[in-house]
């Protein structure tokens, strides 16, 4: 099933073009850490031969408890995004809250992310829309797939078709999500390429009390699942040590674990769109 072609710089996603993949940390920790992730994933992606989409939140504005790390906030941490994006080249993707954030992030995010309990903010999703530049909208765990095609023409009334639709899990009981991946085929039908969020499909959001737990362990079954089913690119947030990570470390995986990861899924997406 082919879906639009989108373009980010220099990478397609969607149509005929191989599997993307978008990764970095959940949030932005420090300038330097980030900076250095960015790096060693560009390094890792182009001797896999992967095209790579910086991912890293300036501020996670949706947190469990008060007390949670949030990151830099928009205007420090556009800055360092900034940096990671003019001295790696790598295109660079963040989540933008409100509608008073859009306009100093989309003159440097490629990518402008919709959070997945944001996405039926209409507001929010207008602005972001009349940018013109492409949107990333995380599917809400509260909705069923056949429901983002109401976000989809909401972007697509502002003229804006530069869509790409994530799939992050849905809810299913206390603290817990599944992934179904009906989705991907069923999202895919409406024409725009299609991400599997591999990490955040196994956040078991809030079970840790005053924060979210993952399984982590279980992330290469379902990345290497979506991408046999079919989708035009994978999210995964890595970290140097998830152990340590100031925010959704249990579902993270470790950078080490990434190259023999993206082996495997390489193979099954040749496989798949032969």
């Amino acid at each position: 099933m082919k879906t639009r072609e989108i373009k980010i710089g220099k990478i397609k996603i969607g149509g005929n073009n191989p599997l993307v993949l978008i990764a970095g940390p959940c949030v932005i920790e420090s300038e330097k850490s980030t900076i250095k992730t960015a790096y060693r994933l560009k390094s890792i992606t182009e001797k896999i031969g992967i095209s790579l989409i910086f991912k890293s939140s300036y501020d996670k504005a949706n947190r469990s408890s008060k007390d949670s790390f949030r990151g830099p906030g928009l205007r420090e941490g556009i800055k360092i995004l900034e940096r990671v994006k003019n001295d790696t080249g790598l295109p660079v993707l963040s989540d933008v809250h409100s509608v008073d954030e859009v306009k100093p992030a989309s003159e440097v995010l490629d990518v402008l992310q919709i959070p997945a309990f944001l996405c039926r903010q209409t507001d929010l999703i207008m602005a972001i829309a009349r940018t013109g530049k492409p949107v990333n909208i995380k599917k809400g765990q509260f909705l069923s797939p056949w429901d983002i095609r109401n976000i989809i023409d909401k972007i697509t009334s502002a003229g804006n078709k530069n869509i790409i639709i994530t799939e992050r899990g849905v809810t299913f009981g206390y603290n817990n999500l599944v992934a179904d991946m009906r989705s991907l085929p069923i999202m895919r039908t409406f024409g725009y390429p299609v991400v599997f969020d591999a990490t955040h499909s196994l956040q078991l959001p809030g079970a840790q009390g005053r924060s979210s737990g993952g399984e982590k362990d279980m992330v290469p079954y379902l990345a290497r699942a979506a991408v046999a089913v079919g989708c035009d690119a994978l999210f995964l947030e890595v970290h140097e040590c998830p152990e340590r990570a100031l925010c959704d470390g249990p579902n993270m995986i470790g950078i080490v674990e990434l190259p023999s990861l993206l082996k495997d899924i390489k193979k099954i997406d040749k496989i798949v769109r032969r």
